[in-house]
């Protein structure tokens, strides 16, 4: 069988992480989904909507060398700052870099052409673990699983500064594209990607971007986003405003009637200084909560996600 682009199989988001020992759980690593590839000798590395990366992340393409022909992999691409965390702002500014990009290989869906996905997922993991990575060198990584103690695991990631948890089924098989409920994603610090609507203009570019997600076909507005800007992150995201603008505000739940207990709303009078793009550039943003309001409170823009989907991002912390 030829290794040839697949979706990669989803994670539905939960606010309370499965337990039992059918469950086995993986530290939620900030960075890019990929998929490694080898096939009629050539090495490729794939994002999760089939873009080549190969050329932006020499260091891994390169480390995939000894991959036998017809394997791949699915894995996470990740930025490591000083202190050995993935850091998504690093990873997305990673021309001139001082810092380590590694590849965690967390499935095989094929090995040397045999089509491992209807097997369950502890015995890919097995063979990935056995058979591959003993071949593999820096910067491929296994992302390691753990069987722990929910609450143990949750402390652990929260005074670590680490993202979340995804927790696996063992005996959960492959399924491309699909978000079947065997894999589940818990954040732990708030944050999640948001679908950027609009903008409050400034002098030179903006003051704050207006951030939504999709609730079905709708985009609901969830916050104005102004902290976490510097200047360069300001215009080059201005940049990325060019030939999106639109007359009609897209989100479904605006105006609102009152600005609310901490002032996140937006109000008729408010909209008038606001200017509207077609929903399709997607930022990760932190916050400390969601309001009564179902807006955020205390936003702070954290980097752009060119690998997500716009009509994908749903509401995901409760």
């Amino acid at each position: 069988m030829k290794a040839l682009f697949v979706e990669p199989m989803l994670c539905g988001a939960t606010s309370k992480l499965p337990s039992g020992p059918e469950w086995l759980y993986e530290v939620k690593l900030d960075g890019y989904r990929g998929l490694a590839i080898k096939t009629g000798g050539r090495r490729k590395l794939l994002s999760r909507n089939g873009k080549d990366l190969s050329a932006r992340f020499p260091e891994i393409t390169t480390a995939l060398q000894p991959l036998p022909d017809d394997t791949m992999v699915d894995g996470e691409i990740v930025a490591l700052d000083h202190q050995g965390r993935p850091s998504f702002s690093l990873l997305q500014n990673s021309r001139g870099r001082d810092h380590i990009i590694a590849f965690y290989a967390f499935d095989l869906l094929l090995l040397a052409g045999q089509d491992l996905k209807g097997l369950p997922l502890e015995a890919r993991r097995q063979i990935l673990r056995a058979k591959l990575m003993p071949q593999l060198v820096e910067p491929i990584r296994l992302s390691e699983s753990f069987d722990v103690p929910t609450d143990q695991l949750i402390r652990v990631i929260r005074e670590s500064g680490l993202e979340g948890v995804i927790a696996k089924r063992r005996d959960s098989l492959y399924e491309p594209g699909r978000r079947s409920g065997t894999w589940r994603k818990m954040r732990v610090n708030r944050g999640q990607e948001f679908v950027i609507g609009g903008y409050i203009p400034a002098a030179a570019n903006f003051d704050s971007i207006l951030v939504g997600y999709y609730q079905g076909k709708d985009l609901m507005f969830a916050a104005r986003v102004r902290a976490g800007f510097v200047p360069a992150v300001r215009a080059s995201l201005f940049d990325r405003f060019r030939g999106l603008g639109i007359e009609q505000c897209p989100f479904r739940n605006l105006p609102e009637t009152r600005k609310g207990r901490w002032g996140e709303g937006l109000t008729d009078e408010d909209m008038k200084e606001c200017r509207w793009l077609r929903p399709r550039r997607v930022c990760a943003v932190e916050f400390v909560e969601w309001t009564e309001a179902n807006h955020l409170r205390h936003a702070r823009f954290i980097a752009m996600r060119e690998d997500k989907v716009h009509t994908l991002v749903v509401r995901e912390s409760p």
